[in-house]
């Protein structure tokens, strides 16, 4: 068991850490954005009493195709237990049915309803304004090169 004594040794052996300013870490840069964007997006959408969450699965599902738990999972970007809980939620709501697949009884496919059609469309209206602003902010040059270099950084 190390003591006090100990501890100034180790101290005193190890070199030191140079200081480094969080904010110029790249993780740090990106969590910092994901947080700003997220709290404007919740923001943007509340009248609508959603969550950024649902508002994901709103649009992917806006298409009316359907999708099983697995790939609506990795297209929004929710774990499965997470997933099921929104999901679960948005069923209550009536914005989202449940339904058997009929090429494959034992899978379950989500679809949107006609009152989650209505929903995302509004939805759409504000999430849009949202990001115009942002757009405005950063300009439209800015955005789409800041568009490719995250996307190139996701697929990489």
């Amino acid at each position: 068991m190390l003591k006090i004594k100990d501890l100034s040794l180790i101290q005193y052996l190890a070199p030191s850490m140079p200081d480094q300013d969080i904010s110029k870490y790249l993780a740090y840069l990106l969590a910092s954005a994901n947080r700003r964007m997220h709290l404007g997006l919740a923001q943007s959408i509340a009248a609508e009493e959603v969550s950024e969450e649902h508002w994901r699965i709103l649009q992917v599902l806006s298409d009316e195709k359907g999708r099983s738990m697995g790939d609506l999972a990795e297209l929004v970007l929710l774990n499965h237990p997470a997933l099921t809980k929104n999901i679960d939620k948005l069923v209550s709501r009536g914005l989202v049915q449940r339904a058997a697949d009929a090429k494959d009884s034992r899978r379950v496919l989500v679809y949107i309803s006609d009152l989650g059609l209505e929903t995302v469309a509004r939805l759409k209206k504000n999430v849009d304004a949202h990001h115009d602003s942002i757009a405005d902010t950063l300009g439209a040059r800015k955005t789409e090169q800041l568009k490719r270099l995250l996307e190139s950084f996701i697929n990489n």
